[in-house]
């Protein structure tokens, strides 16, 4: 972390106005227990520690936490934001000081795609070309031309988008990826394990055969048991588009790996300062600086989006699929980098070192520095972990 750095920037622009919630790791010189994972609210005052309310973020989001009607007075305060965000973005973090984790615990992290038209040509693009990052370029422009002004209307699911269906096929252009962006059913996948998600601050991870990746910044939705939607956060997607782009089989391959998933930095609950209708109007924006001085910059915006981020929830759970302890939702991205990183025709693709920023006015920053992910370190925390960590600390009453 840069020393200058000024750590109320990742918080959302009204500061502490808003309902946070996340997830610290309270050390034993902290807790005088065992040390282990809480989740935690983020007021000027301090960092409240919430264990007593609920042991997990996902209890306490499907218990429908609110700040009215709760003594603050009667919580343990386990340090100042800024002293635990400090501590959070340090290059080496302090054991026996708390840090913030991924606000995301028990709940199914799951993802779905290819819900913005930019995205979806994109998609398209990386099938075409096979994973090859040079060929990408004269099939996106046969593509833009031949479909890009028709699409960008289509509702997906609708006869206009069956009629669009039919014209492509007999152009040669359909594909799986059109499929989805248009087709009445939205794709939706596990994006990691449960407890698997990295935090902010934290390393992100791309497989080391992969020559041709990006971050996808998301917003992400908290989906309560009940298929409510609670609150919002933001994400990466991390994604390895020569992976997926050789086949959508390897989806998983290309998606889900070491620290290939990050969460954060606080999730905000609805409350009279952010709604539904903030979601949906939001920009997320995207940062990425190399090291070898590469900068870009980029902005998602979610009005663009095709289809509407309930139908995404409706489409992921309901009657035919439950989730008792909720879900996280990544709602898809509108970024889709082509411009050129180490030479022309290159494309773009992550250094080692890049340190990656999405952030919105709403949710605040999540910032990561990519590396490999066997130098990421090893997910070792899991659910058999967290139980026995809660019997330790006797959380469980």
């Amino acid at each position: 972390m840069n020393r200058n750095q000024n750590l109320r920037e990742f918080l959302p622009q009204d500061g502490f106005a808003g309902t946070l919630i996340g997830r610290a790791w309270i050390p034993t010189a902290v807790s005088g227990k065992t040390a282990g994972p809480s989740p935690v609210w983020l007021t000027e005052s301090g960092v409240l520690e919430l264990s007593s309310i609920a042991p997990t973020c996902a209890e306490l989001l499907d218990n429908g936490f609110s700040t009215k009607g709760v003594d603050a007075s009667k919580l343990a305060n386990v340090g100042s934001y800024d002293a635990i965000m400090a501590n959070t973005l340090a290059s080496k973090r302090d054991a026996n000081l708390p840090y913030f984790l991924s606000p995301v615990d028990l709940q199914a992290i799951k993802a779905c795609g290819v819900t913005f038209v930019v995205s979806m040509i994109e998609r398209v693009i990386e099938e075409r070309a096979a994973g090859d990052a040079k060929k990408a370029d004269e099939i996106r422009d046969k593509i833009k031309t031949r479909i890009g002004a028709d699409i960008s209307s289509i509702q997906p699911g609708s006869l206009q988008a069956e009629e669009l269906k039919n014209a492509l096929k007999a152009e040669g252009l359909w594909s799986q990826y059109l499929e989805v962006g248009i087709g009445p059913y939205a794709e939706v996948f596990t994006k990691a394990p449960v407890l698997s998600s990295v935090g902010p601050g934290a390393e992100v991870g791309i497989l080391a055969i992969s020559s041709w990746n990006n971050p996808e910044p998301e917003t992400v939705l908290l989906v309560d048991s009940r298929a409510k939607v609670v609150g919002a956060t933001l994400g990466n997607d991390v994604n390895l588009r020569d992976i997926e782009g050789r086949s959508a089989l390897l989806l998983g391959k290309a998606k889900d790996n070491n620290a290939s998933c990050a969460i954060g930095p606080f999730i905000r609950l609805f409350d009279d300062t952010f709604s539904l209708e903030d979601v949906r109007a939001q920009e997320v924006a995207l940062t990425i600086d190399g090291e070898d001085g590469f900068k870009l910059s980029e902005v998602s915006k979610m009005k663009k989006i095709s289809r509407d981020v309930l139908e995404l929830v409706a489409q992921t759970m309901g009657e035919n699929h439950q989730y008792p302890d909720g879900i996280a939702l990544f709602t898809g991205t509108l970024f889709a980098p082509t411009q050129d990183r180490g030479g022309e025709g290159k494309g773009f693709t992550h250094k080692l070192g890049d340190i990656v920023r999405i952030s919105s006015p709403k949710l605040g920053v999540l910032q990561n520095t990519v590396t490999h992910c066997h130098k990421a370190p090893p997910w070792e925390f899991g659910i058999t972990a967290l139980m026995k960590n809660f019997h330790q600390r006797e959380i469980l009453r």
